[in-house]
């Protein structure tokens, strides 16, 4: 299904101070669930950086509905990606005055919105 660069009701949050691998297991779960769906399961969630996703995910629902009118009850999660940002590096001391990197990763979380209209079929003639 094609849609107008308009239509398309996104949020992005940008350096969010978590890997994209760890964010991307709780983006699955949401992706194709409706809005109100996500959020509950978001705010149940137990690793840290649901409360980021979760908060993008409203953002996303702000947008749709001040800027596009759409019905928040009609919303849906159509994509929800994630990608690598910045990558901070620290050194670890270790033994015989050698180091070790550590590597402290950033992601940007993007989170697409969708209206679902659920139009309902009138039957043609009697069921007996």
């Amino acid at each position: 299904m094609k849609k107008n660069k308009k239509d398309i009701v996104k949020a992005i949050n940008r350096n969010v101070r978590s890997s994209p691998r760890k964010v991307n297991v709780l983006l699955k779960n949401i992706r194709g669930k409706k809005v109100d769906i996500a959020i509950r399961d978001l705010s149940f969630a137990r690793q840290r950086i649901a409360f980021d996703i979760k908060k993008t995910v409203q953002s996303a629902v702000a947008n749709a509905e001040n800027n596009y009118q759409y019905d928040i009850d009609n919303l849906y999660v159509d994509e929800a990606y994630t990608g690598k940002s910045i990558v901070m590096k620290r050194i670890r001391p270790r033994a015989k005055g050698r180091a070790s990197p550590i590597k402290k990763p950033f992601t940007n979380v993007t989170i697409i919105l969708s209206e679902k209209i659920n139009k309902k079929k009138e039957l043609h003639g009697t069921k007996s």
